[in-house]
């Protein structure tokens, strides 16, 4: 049995999400959150608001013990992207790309 998560549209560029992602893959759900609270980049906000969401699923939804829940999956994919204009000297226009994210987290249960 699995619970999943998904965030999208998340205006934080995807390679940013994916370092703190590869810091919860495999781990147990506390350790998870505990990891998500302490580590100061921008995307834990995100991911913490996630986290805990895909655990209200596991719980609610599919009466899974949250003790023996962990992180099994979790990757992001690119969104669109949005383009800006920026303007710079001598009347030019430089391109801006504002990236975005789509995030998703399963969790299982440990077997026993």
């Amino acid at each position: 049995m699995e619970a999943k998560a998904h965030l999208r549209y998340a205006r934080i560029s995807p390679r940013k999400v994916s370092i703190v992602l590869d810091l919860i893959r495999n781990k147990p759900v506390d350790y998870a959150m505990a990891v998500l609270k302490h580590v100061p980049k921008a995307a834990c906000e995100y991911l913490e608001k996630l986290l805990k969401s895909a655990i209200a699923n596991a719980v609610n939804n599919n009466q899974m013990d949250i003790t023996q829940l962990y992180v099994s999956e979790c990757f992001v994919c690119p969104g669109p992207i949005i383009k800006r204009i920026r303007p710079v000297s001598k009347g030019r226009a430089y391109r801006i790309k504002k990236r975005t994210s789509h995030v998703t987290i399963v969790l299982k249960e440990k077997d026993q």
